[in-house]
């Protein structure tokens, strides 16, 4: 079919670089990407979500939408099946945010495990953001062990069963969220696995909530032995547990593929798969220019100084805690958890910060780690 140049578009109003590269092909309407409605999307040709917004029959049944464009690494939230019955085209961002959730784990081991290059590092699903943080971490020489039943035996050394990667040093999570199949991740990481952690390790999700069972977690953690842990996402979020939020390390409100980088990433891997389905030259720009976050460190900075100075995990932390704990209601705790998404500040990733003045100076073998984790170091 010959498509129209007058497109009615509704977006998520927390996408980033939209009018830029979509306004050319009709009317932007802008909301609340958790209130989109079937009301909403009638008469819309185009629908741009993030990963808040339910996509499926209750929302598309009887609308003009044939276009579906997700800025995100997974799909949970569409139901494909559906769309693709009714002819609509899907697009999404695989690994468009993967080096931002990288920067968010390198974040946390700083804070919480300061010794974290001296330790084996579980990962639990190896697609783009467990597969990139693996590579960064062999590349600085850490052990890595890697659970996905996915990959072919061959891939690597590190393939071990779920068993053995919960008794690392440090565990973390990167599995999208599935309910059925053979691998189904609601809740694989249950009271068993839990229990199998050994006292002292880490914990940090930064990939769906409802992997983790939380009740076992929380139990875990107000009975058994020690467990550090560090959560991004949570079962039912908005609605958080805020027993567990106040048990657990490193709270933060589902932003740890939130840079720049990754939100602009995300809008332009959409769109170029938007003017494919237009029928329109891959000519037209699909990125959008940033200019790179300069940070100037100091000679003698260490490997941990760099990534802190890059991304403070801590500060996404007190932010969550304050704003929670200032309101006394569930729907209240919601609407904060969605508020600190919405307003959350600029930050860059790895890739998109350089290094300057007196980092030129830098040791050798610190120079060669940050720029391994992606950093911009060789400036004119």
């Amino acid at each position: 079919m010959k498509k129209k140049y007058n497109l009615n578009i509704v977006a998520d109003e927390n996408m980033v670089g939209v009018p830029e590269l979509f306004s050319h092909f009709g009317k932007i309407r802008f909301l609340s990407g958790r209130d989109i409605t079937a009301d909403d999307v009638e008469f819309a040709d185009v629908l741009l979500v993030r990963s808040v917004t339910r996509v499926d029959k209750d929302l598309l049944e009887g609308s003009s939408v044939r276009f579906v464009g997700s800025a995100t690494i997974g799909v949970d939230h569409i139901d494909q099946i559906y769309l693709r019955q009714e002819g609509i085209r899907v697009a999404y961002a695989a690994g468009c945010n993967a080096a931002a959730v990288v920067q968010y784990v390198f974040s946390a081991l700083c804070k919480l495990c300061p010794d974290w290059e001296l330790k084996t590092v579980g990962i639990v699903g190896c697609g783009n953001v467990g597969n990139l943080l693996r590579n960064k971490l062999l590349a600085l020489d850490v052990s890595c062990r890697v659970y996905d039943p996915f990959l072919p035996s061959e891939e690597g050394d590190e393939l071990d069963n779920l068993s053995h990667v919960a008794q690392c040093d440090i565990v973390t999570i990167h599995t999208p969220l599935t309910l059925d199949g053979p691998h189904p991740t609601t809740k694989m990481i249950d009271q068993k696995v839990i229990n199998e952690m050994k006292e002292g390790a880490l914990l940090i999700n930064a990939g769906r909530g409802e992997v983790i069972d939380s009740e076992a977690l929380l139990e875990r953690l107000k009975f058994g032995k020690s467990l550090k842990v560090a959560l991004d996402v949570w079962e039912s979020e908005p609605n958080i547990n805020i027993e567990l939020m106040e048990k657990i390390d490193l709270a933060t409100p589902h932003i740890a593929g939130y840079s720049v980088d990754g939100k602009r990433s995300g809008t332009a891997m959409i769109y170029s798969e938007f003017l494919t389905w237009m029928e329109v030259s891959a000519s037209r720009k699909t990125q959008i220019d940033i200019e790179p976050k300069l940070i100037d460190l100091g000679e003698s900075s260490t490997l941990a100084e760099c990534i802190l100075r890059s991304y403070d995990i801590t500060i996404d932390d007190r932010s969550m805690r304050s704003l929670i704990k200032s309101v006394n209601s569930s729907t209240s705790n919601a609407e904060a958890f969605d508020h600190l998404r919405k307003v959350y500040p600029e930050r860059r990733d790895f890739t998109g910060t350089a290094v300057t003045k007196g980092s030129l100076n830098m040791n050798q073998e610190v120079k060669n780690k940050i720029a391994s984790l992606g950093f911009l170091v060789q400036l004119p």
